[in-house]
């Protein structure tokens, strides 16, 4: 009776559910970033990990196409894992950066954003030609996948592709962003990553903000604010570029 009762209720508020169970999910996932890993891989990742095996088991036990949203309990994960809650946290992060400390990384600081942005999305775009994608809008968000799993949604929803597609470049960018986690600490002695200023460059080339942070903080984490700083304007950046002025490009190669 109580757990009939507790379930009613938790159904008829699936969002607040919604954000509670992924509260406990990132919760979880820090945790296991912590004690298992010692920070080597970050939680974001784990817990995106984590969220697309439980999107993927979700879908599969309902039969439906919306993952774990297709469980009543758990309806709110649609809103709450929407366009409109993304497209706010994307928002709020470039309102977070303080164009004074971009300067002084100079004009390399700057390029290496544009630089990073472009080299990220043409190599996804030939990975995704080489596997047999041939129309501009399914390359074009496969290569802003490649960039960071967010510029690829954004990037897939303005030319309409479909979700099969933004799947995959959400995927292209979590397998990037657990790269750079894991790669930052073996390379940073060889390619001097050991100042503020090479980890404005550095945060500009890779973009992946979870990805930058969580391999610097296991690098110095003294570098981590300077790291992520460019990261968030290559996000940014990505968003703008990838739909518009990268796509055409496509097209027209294509």
């Amino acid at each position: 009776m109580i757990i009939d009762t507790l379930t009613n209720v938790l159904t008829k508020n699936s969002l607040i559910t919604s954000f509670a169970f992924v509260g406990i999910l990132v919760w979880v996932s820090y945790w296991i970033s912590t004690k298992l890993t010692r920070g080597h891989i970050h939680g974001s990742a784990i817990a995106i990990t984590i969220g697309l095996v439980l999107a993927f088991v979700g879908g599969t036990a309902t039969g439906g196409s919306r993952g774990l949203a297709d469980l009543e309990l758990l309806a709110g994960i649609g809103v709450l894992g929407g366009a409109m809650f993304r497209d706010f946290a994307i928002v709020a992060t470039a309102f977070g950066a303080d164009l004074d400390e971009l300067k002084k990384a100079g004009l390399v600081g700057a390029a290496s954003v544009v630089i990073g942005v472009v080299l990220s999305f043409f190599v996804g775009a030939v990975v995704a030609f080489a596997f047999g994608f041939t129309d501009p809008v399914s390359i074009s968000t496969i290569g802003a996948g490649a960039a960071t799993y967010i510029v690829g949604p954004v990037t897939g929803t303005a030319l309409g592709a479909g979700s099969d597609v933004i799947a995959l470049s959400v995927a292209a960018g979590l397998t990037k962003s657990v790269l750079v986690m894991v790669g930052t600490p073996l390379i940073a002695p060889s390619i001097g990553l050991n100042n503020p200023h090479a980890a404005l460059i550095y945060g500009g080339l890779m973009g992946t903000t979870s990805g930058v942070a969580g391999g610097l903080a296991a690098t110095e984490p003294k570098l981590v604010p300077y790291g992520a700083m460019t990261a968030t304007f290559y996000t940014g950046v990505g968003c703008l570029l990838a739909p518009s002025v990268l796509y055409l490009v496509v097209r027209a190669i294509i």
